[in-house]
């Protein structure tokens, strides 16, 4: 006798499990699409639920023995309904992690600025360059006038 989808997903059967991804994956990311409005966290939600879904497989409930077939849930939309509740489940655990995270960042205090340094740069360079136009022009003059010049310069006597 050939095992279920199901039970084959139960005994963890790869196989199995690429089936159920290939059959439920686009259904699982329009949910999770219509659930978030986001592309980008919808496929992150997929990949988390199949993850978890390998993680819990053991977990599905085994086939009902003794349904009758016209009243039993198909077990197509019964595997999709248990993949649609991980789904959920793994939405609203991505949701609490966003408002925790929030809320963390919140309660961290506010950084000082940081002092703009460009005024304190731009001044070196000017001083840079008056302290190099000042060596050009006293190594124009003459020794003589050289050696009188820093005398009638001091601390507060620009060059």
């Amino acid at each position: 006798m050939e095992l279920s989808l199901r039970e084959r997903i139960r005994a963890g059967d790869p196989e199995a499990f690429a089936e159920l991804f290939t059959a439920h994956a686009r259904a699982v990311y329009g949910h999770a699409a219509r659930l978030t409005g986001d592309r980008g966290t919808a496929e992150d939600v997929v990949s988390l639920t199949f993850l978890e879904a390998w993680r819990l497989r053991e977990r599905l409930r085994p086939e009902a023995a003794g349904l009758d077939r016209d009243t039993a849930t198909p077990a197509d939309e019964s595997l999709r309904s248990w993949l649609y509740g991980i789904a959920t489940n793994v939405l609203r655990n991505i949701r609490r992690a966003a408002r925790r995270h929030s809320a963390a960042l919140a309660r961290l205090p506010d950084r000082d600025p940081l002092p703009d340094f460009a005024d304190d740069l731009v001044g070196r360079m000017e001083d840079a360059a008056r302290l190099t136009a000042a060596r050009t022009a006293l190594s124009r003059l003459r020794t003589g006038e050289r050696e009188v010049s820093p005398l009638g310069s001091g601390p507060d006597v620009p060059i």
